[in-house]
């Protein structure tokens, strides 16, 4: 059990990640299960970590993302970054990971971008999103601003081996070498 800091009560455990299966249209139990196929839906499980955390939210139904709030206020430099913390806690369903993808909006109007994105399966710090100001001036963050929107992804992690690098590879090498230094030279 992990206490909430907001609450003062207990709370069921977020590292453990859940599924839970729809609601059945008829009868309870494994006899109204037989015959029928049902889906598993995933749940990403979070946790406000201070007064100041916003619930993420969806814009519709069809969203991909959840939108992801600033925790405080800040200021960012032209040409310059900074972490925006959302004092949101996650946890991921398995076999998945957060992209943390940049808001439409904030791109086009702002110059605002997000970077360093992903959030592996086992990450239980608080969620901060790196923001990057390529305009000519400072940009405002407020309490509460939409900065960011967390994307739920399967991630296939796959094996890693060594093996030695083929003739074929080493001549494409040597051509991509060759052709980044023609282009480089123009």
């Amino acid at each position: 059990m992990q206490r909430n800091v907001l609450a003062g009560r207990q709370k069921a455990d977020l590292f453990n990640t859940a599924v839970t299966l729809p609601a059945s249209s008829s009868g309870s139990g494994p006899e109204s299960m037989q015959g029928v196929s049902r889906e598993l839906k995933a749940v990403l499980k979070f946790a406000r970590l201070s007064e100041n955390a916003t619930v993420p939210t969806k814009a519709s139904a069809g969203a991909a993302g959840y939108d992801l709030y600033s925790a405080h206020d800040c200021s960012i430099g032209p040409m310059e970054k900074a972490v925006v913390n959302t004092d949101i806690q996650i946890a991921v369903p398995a076999g998945c990971y957060g992209r943390v993808a940049p808001r439409s909006g904030l791109a086009a109007n702002y110059f605002i971008d997000v970077g360093a994105g992903v959030i592996d399966e086992d990450y239980r710090g608080n969620v901060g999103v790196v923001l990057f100001n390529f305009s000519k001036e400072i940009f405002q963050v407020k309490k509460g601003d939409r900065i960011a929107q967390l994307i739920c992804e399967k991630i296939c992690h796959a094996d890693l081996e060594q093996h030695e690098v083929r003739r074929e590879c080493e001549l494409a090498v040597m051509l991509l070498g060759l052709s980044s230094k023609i282009f480089t030279s123009i």
